[in-house]
Order: structure tokens, then sequence, then C-alpha cells
């Protein structure tokens, strides 16, 4: 049985004259991973969102089911740039060609459904060339490999750029003014250094982000061990003390004693950034402005501990959403964190007294391009307004936020955004209005670079993107 182009998606099984269990069960897989793909880009809400409620409602799906769906469906998501040249999702036989494709680029084999996927789908592609081994992270070599076997394989025009939007490469390397269009042939990108950053930023996000932990109560020597013992691959990160690598793994959580007593939160590499340039004390009043649940709080107040188990310092965190609040002082409770308290934004006045603490940490809302590796949807379902529509809010923030900082306090100035526009511009607006705060020099964890702006890259050091900036109030 060959799927025709008479054939769209969903695929009724039952009348495809096929008996082979295997087979039936992959093209079952294809059908909700068909689904689950359309409605994401349908309904532009994301793909984490959309499968946790689908496993919700469907719990007959058990363990190998849902690693097939949800990894070949964010495999799929990885690669769309590229993939979405194979032709119309809607029709069969080019949504099994894509989904085989991705799985293949990947060397995902799902028990033999990549390969039924493969014989069942009619698009003539060469399914018997080898693809390079990529493993989890995606080096620009591996990228440039893969650029040209997706070319030879499938008989079509792939580049570097097509896997993230035009409009992304314009925005984030605004300053070098990239030609979108200008890698689309990979094997000269070596001549230009510009270029050279656009392959690194792309394979990076081409690559599975790893899950990052932070060691709490405790030094992250002896929570990598604790972790081990529990089977799983946890390491140091040689950048950030109490930083934890965990590996790619889905790790049951609430299972470990190490997150239920508190010694470990999870919070992304790049996330942790923000805590090691905020350099609090620990008798330090601090706010965050807009903590969400509260990751960056935690580790603020962590950090106070660490240098004094009887530290007398706090953190005030606010937001315009009550309910992220009520999961931070669950998440301190479980720490055995006291000093924090929550006090949300009512309206535009401030929730707490001006001048009056000694840093301020503003995690501006963002376009949140710099976590595009771990919710790899957000390029396809997002556009440009995305970036545009949020420079104007974030000044606001920052300039609101900035009343409540002492004279010869710190203003923090954050984002998970890679966009000059909402970084670096925003920074530049600030500091121009704002005279009486001085902008900082910073030293880049990562690379040790001296900079007023720091910009973390995916590449760097295997995390999310990231933006910080610190300002020191003179009067």
């Amino acid at each position: 049985m060959i799927i025709t182009p008479n054939h769209s998606m969903p695929l009724a099984i039952s009348e495809l004259n096929i008996d082979e269990p295997s087979q039936r069960r992959a093209l079952s897989y294809a059908n909700t991973i068909h689904m689950l793909f359309d409605k994401v880009m349908t309904d532009k809400q994301p793909a984490d969102r959309i499968v946790a409620e689908y496993f919700r409602e469907h719990k007959k799906h058990g363990s190998k089911d849902r690693k097939v769906i949800r990894e070949t469906l964010f495999a799929t998501f990885r690669w769309w740039g590229w993939l979405k040249q194979l032709g119309d999702y809607k029709q069969a036989f080019n949504w099994l060609a894509i989904i085989a494709l991705a799985s293949k680029i990947e060397a995902k084999q799902f028990a033999g459904a990549a390969s039924t996927w493969q014989q069942l789908s009619s698009l003539d592609i060469n399914w018997q060339l080898d693809a390079p081994a990529l493993g989890d992270f995606v080096s620009v070599d591996g990228l440039k490999q893969l650029t040209a076997y997706v070319n030879q394989a499938a008989g079509i025009n792939v580049s570097v750029s097509d896997l993230a939007p035009t409009w992304f490469w314009q925005h984030c390397f605004t300053n070098q003014q990239i030609d979108a269009s200008s890698d689309a042939n990979a094997d000269s990108a070596l001549n230009s250094e510009v270029t050279q950053q656009q392959l690194s930023l792309a394979a990076a996000l081409s690559s599975r982000p790893p899950i990052w932990g932070r060691a709490q109560n405790v030094s992250a020597q002896t929570l990598v061990t604790e972790l081990v013992k529990e089977k799983i691959d946890a390491q140091l990160s040689e950048h950030i003390n109490d930083a934890v690598n965990l590996g790619h793994k889905n790790i049951n959580l609430p299972a470990l004693n190490a997150f239920k007593q508190g010694r470990l939160e999870i919070q992304d590499l790049g996330s942790q950034v923000i805590g090691y340039v905020c350099a609090v004390k620990d008798n330090e009043h601090w706010w965050d402005t807009c903590s969400g649940a509260g990751g960056k709080t935690l580790q603020l107040r962590s950090q106070m501990l660490m240098q004094n188990a009887h530290s007398s310092g706090s953190i005030i965190s606010s937001d315009i959403r009550k309910k992220p609040l009520q999961e931070l002082q669950k998440r301190a409770k479980r720490a055995g964190f006291s000093g924090i308290t929550t006090a949300p934004w009512q309206d535009e006045s401030l929730p707490v007294d001006a001048i009056s603490f000694d840093g301020v940490l503003v995690d501006a809302p963002c376009s949140c391009t710099g976590t595009w590796r771990r919710n790899p949807d957000m390029r396809w379902i997002d556009d440009e307004s995305a970036i545009n529509n949020k420079p104007e809010l974030q000044l606001d923030i920052l300039t609101r936020s900035a009343q409540a900082v002492k004279v010869g306090g710190k203003l923090v100035y954050a984002t998970c955004s890679l966009a000059v526009a909402e970084n670096q511009s925003v920074v530049e607006a600030f500091a121009k209005a704002n005279t009486h705060f001085e902008l900082q020099t910073l030293r880049h964890p990562f690379t040790g670079e001296q900079t007023q702006m720091l910009t973390v890259m995916p590449e760097q050091a295997n995390s999310d993107g990231m933006f910080a900036a610190v300002f020191i109030r003179k009067s």
C-alpha cells in the first residue's frame, strides 16, 4: 500500500487495506502528530500547551506512545523551515515524508514507525542515503553536512537561513546588517565572520536543549552526587557555581527527593546568568518586578542564604498575574525560604515603595526568541510583531521600576530575547532619558568578555539566549 496524492489527512486507516499491526500503529501516530501540528499552526498556541492538554484528555497513550508523538512533533517544528518545502502538509503522502525525514535527520526510528512512514509515502526521496550523525548538540560542520544531505536526498534546495524566519535574522543581527538570504550556499559561510555567527546560531537552534537545574541549600557537587545515584546524568557547569546540567532524558521530577525537598530547581543556564549579574549581597533588599513563577526570585534568595544562612536580606516579587505568584509561594515553601513576599501590580502605580531597594530586577516581557531551541514551534507561529510590539512596553516598565531604586542601588534589565530592538535599543533609550543612572561594565560568564550589553547566545554554553544590562543610580 502506497499513500498517494488522492489521500489527505487524517488517514482513514480502516480503508487502507493494511493488516500489519505495526503499520497501523505507525499511521495512527502519523494522524495524531498531524492533528497536533495542525492545531498549533492554526490556533497559534504553544505546542507544549497543546500536547499537554491532548495527553490529559487521552489517557490511552502509554509512555512509548507519548515519546513517539512528542519527539516527532518537536523534530518537525525544529526542521520545519526545510521540511515545508516537501509540499502541503495536509496531503498525506507529503505529511508521511515530512515526519519520516524529520525522524531520519534526528536518527529516530521509533520501533519501526519511521520506516513505515518512509515506505508508505510516494514522495521521491532517497531514503537509502545515510544522514550525518548529529548527536544532541548540532555543530556548525554537522549542520553544513546535513544541509547537503537534505538537498541531495530530497531533491530540494534548502539553506541554513531557512531554519528561522527572515525577520528573526534581521532583528538579531541588526548591527551587522546581515542579509538573511546571504547563506544560500552554506559552504561559503566560513568566508564571512557575520555569516559564521548566523551558522552558529542556526546550529544551536537546531539542537535539542539539555535540562538545566540549580542547586539550592546544598553545593552543586553534593547535588550532582545525589542525582547520579538516582541514575540521572547530572554534571556540573564550568561557568556558574550552582548550575547543574541534567542531560536530555525526561525526568520524573516529583519523584526526586532533591526536588521535593527543595535542593533542586529547574532553571535554564541562560536564565541563571541574570542572577549572576545581579550579584546580590546577603543583607540587601530587592524587588523582582516581573517575577512570573519566581525562578529568579528563588535564585537571588538562594544566593543570599549561601553567603549567610541567617541572611537579613529580602525580596518582593511582583507580577500582573496572581497565579504565578501563588506558584512562587509554593516553591519558596518547598525550598524552606523565608524573606520572600509578593506584591502584585494592580495598576500603573508602583506596588512597592519608591527609592527603597538596593536592587531592582526588570525581567521584562519579550518575544522570547532566546528560548526558540526549547520551543521550536514559536519560530513558525509568531511573526515580526512579537518583537515590534514590545520595546515601548519594555521601556515603560523599566522607567517606572527605576523609581524604586535607592541612590547607589542597582537596576538590572533582562530579557530572553535576542533582538536588538528589545535589548540594546531599550537600554540606550533609558540611559538617554535617565542620566542619573549609569550603565555598568559586566564580565560575560561564558566568554570572559567585558561589556555593558551582555548577550548570551545559545551556542556559547548550550543554554537559552538571554540579555542583561546593569545600571547604578547616581542621584
